[in-house]
């Protein structure tokens, strides 16, 4: 199958102002506090709690996730470009002196902090694909 394509003249003023410029970029940045929300509601399913930080600063670059796992351990989480990893283990606590490794998913991360957090999704899975499986046979 051929198909014709009538040739777009092009204009010779390609330029972007500056201020248009700007305006684009600004489109273009991520809110991270954002993007933290999206991560909480994720998986707020299978913690006892997790909020984004009101009282730690929020930027376009960082963003600052408090979780209690179901074994009662609490953790303050950092959320960058880098992805997510401990910075303490309280609410709203950064220790500058914990060097944790990033995890590019709080799955992953949630995954290496609590068993329970991994048997709970299991189960959620299980529950979702039984509902798939019983919508599929109506």
């Amino acid at each position: 199958m051929e198909t014709d394509y009538s040739h777009m003249e092009l204009s010779n003023n390609t330029e972007i102002g500056d201020s248009e410029f700007q305006d684009f970029e600004r489109t273009d940045v991520k809110d991270m506090r954002l993007e933290a929300e999206a991560v909480v509601n994720d998986v707020l399913f299978a913690v006892s709690n997790m909020f984004v930080s009101k009282s730690l600063p929020c930027s376009d670059d960082v963003a600052y996730i408090n979780v209690e796992t179901r074994e009662r351990n609490r953790y303050c989480l950092e959320l960058s470009e880098a992805g997510l990893r401990v910075v303490g283990y309280a609410f709203d606590h950064v220790d500058d002196n914990i060097q944790t490794p990033y995890h590019e998913t709080v799955y992953s991360l949630l995954d290496t902090l609590s068993p329970t957090y991994r048997e709970a999704f299991g189960n959620a899975l299980l529950r979702r694909l039984e509902a798939l499986k019983q919508d599929g046979q109506s």
